[in-house]
């Protein structure tokens, strides 16, 4: 299951790197779940074709996020707001309110430092 949310994430910041004809033989192994025999016939290309295609379109986009890092990014920015939504959905407004605010201050600052 990670692996297929791996490929997911890969492709939603990755994807439209690839040729059309990558794009295509990867959203139809990966989203459409087409076996590798299917896509090699409708392709018109060889099973094994079809999986080297695959595991190439998975290293380059392994590739680019090794290099730009937008996954890890996105993942430690999307951890940092839901610890602000924890922070002020839990905070007392009386008792401990400036140190939510604080806490959510610095968080907004390391947010702000990744951008």
């Amino acid at each position: 299951m990670e692996k297929i949310v791996r490929q997911t994430m890969l492709y939603d910041f990755y994807g439209e790197l690839l040729t059309s004809h990558q794009k295509k033989i990867y959203e139809d192994a990966v989203f459409g779940d087409l076996s590798l025999s299917e896509i090699a016939e409708e392709q018109g290309i060889s099973r094994q074709g079809v999986h080297d295609l695959i595991r190439r379109c998975n290293r380059i986009m392994e590739e680019y996020e090794g290099k730009l890092q937008l996954i890890r990014k996105f993942s430690e920015t999307k951890e940092q707001v839901e610890k602000i939504r924890s922070l002020a959905v839990s905070a007392d407004p009386i008792k401990e309110c400036g140190e939510h605010l604080a806490q959510i201050s610095q968080i907004c600052d390391c947010i702000l430092e990744t951008l």
